[in-house]
């Protein structure tokens, strides 16, 4: 009987230590993440998702992820790229995005950003195209996006004084606060109707007003300049208080002339290049 009872204790030690060994959390794909809509062909759905659910004019950080309609398994090592349109009564033209990659820490996200310059209306569309490829066989999918017009002017597109069409987009903070806040803006030029690469080395001055408190500032903003490993742009804005900010801007190429916006003084209290937040 006390041989059976150390056999016993033996075996059920060995069990707990096995199954703490094979314990593994659980990857939750969808954290954070609300589904926008779905896009299908014969052979796919192809899910998209942002943090709020909606999409919108502006910087849009967008996620995917691909099912197979047959086994309901998803996708892990599609290659994806996509291309929105704006669909317009005498033109078509696109808008700056980024390239689609596999994101961190996930098995079946994919990852990218889009910045939709205008918003949709009763006779003008978005679409966005999606091809990919699994295995070596491509595919497609295309369907509209619903882009409504943002609340507060968070991004710009506007012709600069060299005569090149440039879009200006807010990315953060996303929840502005009392406090010094990072800053992060996107600046595109438009090579063509396809294509806004990101411009380098230029520099985005701040100024942010209150115009409801007698336009009054705040201290220690930081201009914004282009990071080296990410291309988009960084500083640091400070807000003193709640309420309606306009932050005023001036974009300077990379030989220091300034390509559009003014500088805020007594007699003119604000720039005709700027964004908005309220919180």
């Amino acid at each position: 009987m006390k041989q059976y009872k150390i056999f016993f204790v033996f075996a059920l030690a060995l069990f707990i230590s096995c199954s703490s060994d094979n314990d593994t959390t659980p990857i939750n794909e969808l954290e954070g993440l609300v589904k926008v809509k779905e896009f299908t062909n014969d052979t796919h759905v192809v899910e998209f998702y942002t943090t709020t659910g909606i999409t919108q004019q502006g910087y849009n950080e967008i996620s995917l992820r691909i099912k197979d309609k047959t086994t309901n398994n998803y996708i892990q090592n599609a290659t994806i790229e996509w291309m929105p349109m704006m669909h317009m009564t005498m033109m078509h033209h696109s808008c700056p995005f980024s390239p689609i990659e596999k994101a961190v820490g996930k098995e079946t996200v994919y990852n990218g950003y889009i910045i939709f310059q205008m918003p949709q209306n009763t006779t003008e569309y978005w679409d966005l195209k999606v091809d990919y490829s699994i295995n070596g066989t491509d595919y497609t999918v295309t369907d509209i996006i619903d882009v409504p017009a943002s609340s507060k002017r968070v991004v710009n597109s506007f012709m600069g004084t060299d005569n090149i069409r440039y879009i200006v987009a807010l990315i953060d903070p996303k929840t502005p606060r009392v406090a010094l806040n990072d800053m992060t803006v996107g600046i595109f030029k438009m090579e063509n109707m396809m294509s806004f690469p990101k411009v380098n080395q230029y520099k985005l001055k701040i100024d942010p007003r209150m115009p409801s408190m007698g336009n009054h500032g705040s201290p220690n903003n930081v201009d914004l300049t282009q990071s080296t490993s990410t291309g988009l742009y960084n500083g640091k804005l400070s807000l003193t208080m709640t309420g309606y900010w306009k932050i005023n801007l001036q974009l300077l190429h990379a030989d220091s002339s300034v390509l559009k916006g003014e500088e805020v003084t007594e007699t003119n209290p604000e720039s005709s290049l700027y964004f908005e937040v309220e919180f």
